[in-house]
């Protein structure tokens, strides 16, 4: 595994020198919302866009303030059916990611669909990324930030309920 830190304009650089369909992208330390925004224009551009690491993803602000605004959809009642009308809230790390993705994305037009598919993130590093170069955008690390308070992806996660465990290697 070969990381390459590249800022965007680096980053465009290299797309261009190389002849590439598809980017391994490291999610761990990056703004969710930074990250979803690059993968989403990426995406549209035709690459397939894989993020490994996406549970140590960073949502800024206070902890506690981040995750009630998460459960905030939660206790969303209806006077229909609550489970064919009710709001579904991601409650996994990667579907969190893949909503981030998808609000960036065209909403009524087959290219934010089709875009949509061509975005795939995982829990850790999958084997079969182990040996191919994975991609740190330097402009979405909160390195940038001036705040430091954060809280991970699979923080909160865990606060709405996933069962799953956050892989550390």
């Amino acid at each position: 595994m070969t990381q390459v830190v590249l800022t965007i304009d680096e980053l465009n650089i290299y797309l261009g020198s190389r002849d590439l369909k598809e980017l391994i992208i490291d999610a761990e330390g990056a703004v969710l919302g930074r990250l979803a925004s690059y993968a989403a224009k990426l995406s549209l551009l035709g690459y397939k866009v894989h993020v490994v690491n996406v549970e140590k993803a960073l949502v800024s602000g206070d902890r506690n303030m981040v995750i009630n605004s998460y459960k905030l959809l939660l206790n969303v009642k209806t006077h229909k059916n609550p489970y064919r009308h009710s709001i579904k809230r991601p409650r996994n790390p990667i579907l969190i990611f893949k909503k981030a993705v998808k609000n960036m994305l065209p909403k009524d037009s087959w290219r934010g669909v089709e875009a949509l598919k061509r975005v795939k993130a995982y829990i850790g590093i999958p084997e079969e990324f182990r040996e191919k170069d994975i991609i740190r955008i330097a402009d979405i690390y909160i390195e940038g930030l001036k705040r430091k308070r954060y809280v991970t992806v699979g923080e909160i996660a865990k606060a709405l309920g996933w069962k799953g465990e956050v892989v550390n290697e």
